[in-house]
């Protein structure tokens, strides 16, 4: 299901054995565009420390309770989750160090980033290869990003400012980001708008900007989106669709813990949508309006 992270704010976090505390950040991996971990401050046993959480703990996200429970006890939570100091970045060196140690799966080149598998739940066992050993001296560290940061940043289009990221939407399954929500309050009274973050073209965070080649008209052309929806299949058919972009359910096949997703989704695949187009192509077509179920 898709999620706005802003509504997992104040979730309760619950062990197997009981709860640990709340959700009051996560750590955005800004090459992927996923969640990496979630920041937990913890309550009680652990003094309000905060902790990072993989989402691969997690067993299930319950909304109707706001809670997400995971498939850990609490004495695990104490001696293998990584107390996180907020004013140090956390980088996949860091990562490596810790989860070297402990059974949880590396993130980065792997099906659970990629959306391709489910690890829901499951922890691996064993530890760290020597090729993993080897990684951060091969590719370098990557500094992870807290939501907080990416929030704020100004959506910069083809030839003005669009807006500002206000939220994250996410799928709570793969944890993926599917969307930012863009406020275009400054110039178009009351109206947000979804983009992709995969959409971007370039990303300046000494800047806090975000690039992408969509121009105004474009984006106020766009179907209108009611942030108190649901974002449906339909939906983003329908967005995907006028943005001339392929739908990110066509790049890989369909995990099997999508599994009860295939049948809707089947409206999506009765034909593959064009690659992107250009402003001029998109501003050349008629509005699309999504249309008003009977």
């Amino acid at each position: 299901m898709l999620r706005s992270l802003k509504e997992f704010e104040r979730y309760k976090v619950t062990a197997t054995d009981g709860d640990i505390g709340h959700i009051v950040n996560f750590l955005v991996d800004d090459e992927r565009w996923v969640i990496r971990h979630l920041v937990v401050e913890t309550t009680g046993f652990l003094d309000g420390r905060r902790v990072l959480i993989s989402p691969a703990t997690i067993r299930e996200v319950d909304g109707a309770t706001k809670r997400i429970l995971l498939a850990l006890t609490m004495d695990t939570i104490k001696e293998d989750c990584p107390r996180i100091n907020w004013d140090e970045p956390v980088t996949r060196r860091h990562e490596l160090n810790y989860f070297g140690q402990h059974p949880y799966p590396r993130f980065w080149g792997s099906s659970w980033t990629e959306g391709t598998g489910s690890t829901r739940g499951v922890l691996p066992k064993g530890r760290r290869s020597e090729a993993q050993k080897d990684f951060p001296d091969k590719f370098g560290d990557v500094h992870l990003r807290r939501a907080s940061e990416v929030r704020g940043c100004t959506m910069q289009g083809s030839d003005e400012a669009i807006g500002r990221v206000e939220d994250l939407i996410v799928d709570d399954e793969i944890w993926a980001i599917r969307y930012l929500v863009i406020n275009t309050s400054s110039w178009l009274f009351g109206k947000k708008v979804l983009i992709a973050p995969h959409w971007a073209t370039g990303v300046s965070w000494e800047d806090q900007r975000i690039d992408v080649t969509l121009s105004r008209q474009v984006v106020k052309d766009s179907p209108e989106w009611d942030p108190t929806d649901v974002i449906g299949l339909e939906f983003e058919a329908l967005l995907y669709k006028y943005y001339g972009r392929p739908g990110y359910w066509h790049q890989v096949p369909p995990p099997h813990h999508l599994g009860k997703y295939r049948n809707d989704r089947s409206i999506l695949h009765s034909r593959p949508l064009s690659n992107h187009r250009s402003d001029r192509e998109i501003a050349s077509r008629p509005r699309v309006v999504q249309a008003k179920s009977k």
